[in-house]
């Protein structure tokens, strides 16, 4: 890709599509675009529409910089900074685990517990969101709600600060208080209506069979969930259900095949008297709630 040639959106797609292939890219056109777009500043749409306009010398300079990443395998949202979840844009950095449409499900989940108990309750709601990353849970979860405000937990200072950025960037400020430390310790002594939670939950030895760009680039701490990956689930479910009120609800992520293992920690707890688990549109088992008197 030659800087003094002319490059059109056109050519510079086909190139990079290749290019990206050749690497071993599962979508090679459509991080093309992507990419593309985010350096122009415009939608993909526009890049169908104007196939054959050239690139400035500085566009193409920036593209060249991303295409030179994704082509080693970082993933598309640290390349670009950013990831969209729950309808929002969150920045994100490699401090920070990368926010996934799976997670949505947890969202939605609270989403629904919450306004259901405010209708009901009329009361203000407190929640608190253990290994925040950049916050996208806790966040999205304040933005689809009302009347709630959130406490936020990550042991990692540098996913700290991002979800602190991502709480400005969202006008979410006011509502959240972000922590430093390790699980719910930095609450004891709250209560709260929901505590979620997506948790480090891949065992050990199954962090070297993980794709290249979640092995070499995403943060092992948001990942490894130590030797059969329930580690951080045993911790969540003995502290966590003391901080609920009453009626409250504890609902965290899992992993394929650990849902029924999770549901039994949960209702092991003298607090939890009742458990859910809820399916994916791909009919995985994602998460895991239980439910205070």
């Amino acid at each position: 890709m030659a800087e003094h040639e002319v490059w059109s959106i056109r050519r510079l797609l086909v190139w990079t599509a290749d290019f990206f292939a050749q690497r071993g890219i599962e979508t090679p056109r459509l991080d093309a675009e992507v990419l593309l777009a985010a350096v122009l500043g415009r939608d993909r749409m526009y890049l169908y529409v104007h196939f054959d306009e050239p690139l400035e010398p500085a566009e193409l300079a920036r593209y060249r910089a991303h295409v030179k990443e994704r082509g080693a395998h970082t993933p598309l949202a640290y390349v670009l900074g950013r990831r969209e979840f729950m309808g929002l844009e969150f920045c994100v950095t490699r401090d920070t685990l990368i926010p996934r449409p799976d997670t949505e499900l947890l969202v939605q989940c609270a989403v629904d517990f919450l306004r259901a108990r405010r209708a009901e309750s009329g009361a203000a709601l407190r929640l608190a969101d253990i290994g925040t990353g950049t916050g996208a849970v806790a966040l999205s979860v304040l933005h689809h709600t009302a009347e709630t405000r959130a406490d936020a937990v990550d042991i990692s200072p540098g996913a700290a600060a991002v979800a602190r950025e991502n709480a400005k960037r969202l006008n979410l400020t006011a509502r959240i208080a972000v922590h430093e430390g390790d699980l719910l310790a930095p609450l004891m002594g709250e209560t709260y209506d929901a505590i979620l939670s997506n948790p480090p939950y891949i065992p050990s030895a199954d962090i070297a069979e993980l794709m290249p760009e979640v092995r070499a680039y995403e943060p092992h701490l948001a990942l490894d969930g130590g030797r059969d990956g329930l580690d951080f689930y045993r911790r969540i479910m003995q502290d966590g259900p003391v901080l609920l009120r009453a009626g409250g609800m504890l609902a965290v992520e899992v992993g394929i095949g650990e849902a029924a293992a999770v549901a039994a920690l949960a209702a092991a707890h003298p607090r939890i008297v009742r458990t859910e688990i809820h399916r994916d549109l791909g009919g995985i088992e994602r998460v895991v709630a239980g439910y205070t008197a």
